[in-house]
């Protein structure tokens, strides 16, 4: 039962970063994202699901979490859920000559760039690199460009009294790949939660899930 005020148990929640409302990190947009998953969620029943399998009342912390973040900045925290979505794009090197005016380095807060002055060109360190395309939007010449956009995926982070951050999916994944992985994640889930236990609980390899 929920006091009057209360906020309804409805057995998820989806939480997106204010991207959509013109944040200049963005680096893509999880609002038609967030409205296909909220479908899925709604064909799936989990508040009959989480009645049928919950001993007790239902808690909020029964909930299934997603959160939503447009840049790696994340404000809406998607470690700690147990989906995390991340829009991002891959950068790539064009052959538009590179002028080695140094403002992707500058611009790029992981160190994740440098620049070969030998070869006239920029290097990309894909380790360090977290797909903010920062370098793209500050390259005067065209040399750095999309190479390919779309969102990172993070599956079982939580809080509570085990925290545990969430496993990145590896690759960046489209609008379907990542409504996919959504549809699996709940499929696992429903068949192995026998009594509330968190997605994070349950999830030990993303291969499970991919």
């Amino acid at each position: 039962m929920n006091r009057p005020g209360e906020k309804k148990i409805k057995g998820y929640e989806i939480a997106a970063c204010f991207g959509g409302s013109g944040c200049p990190n963005s680096a893509n947009s999880v609002t038609r994202l967030a409205a296909d998953m909220e479908k899925i969620f709604e064909a799936e029943n989990l508040p009959g699901f989480l009645k049928s399998t919950v001993k007790g009342d239902l808690k909020f912390h029964h909930e299934f979490r997603v959160s939503l973040s447009e840049c790696p900045n994340a404000c809406s925290r998607p470690q700690i859920a147990d989906i995390g979505i991340i829009g991002a794009v891959l950068p790539g090197i064009t052959d538009d000559a590179c002028s080695l005016c140094g403002a992707c380095v500058e611009a790029c807060d992981e160190g994740a760039i440098e620049l070969d002055e030998k070869n006239q060109r920029p290097i990309i360190h894909d380790s360090f690199c977290l797909k903010c395309a920062k370098c793209i939007r500050v390259c005067p010449t065209g040399t750095l460009a999309e190479k390919q956009k779309g969102y990172r995926v993070m599956l079982g982070g939580r809080l509570g009294r085990r925290p545990r951050l969430a496993v990145e999916v590896p690759g960046i994944h489209s609008h379907d790949q990542v409504l996919e992985i959504l549809k699996n994640c709940l499929k696992f889930y429903k068949k192995t939660s026998k009594n509330g236990e968190r997605f994070s609980q349950l999830l030990s390899s993303v291969d499970l899930i991919i």
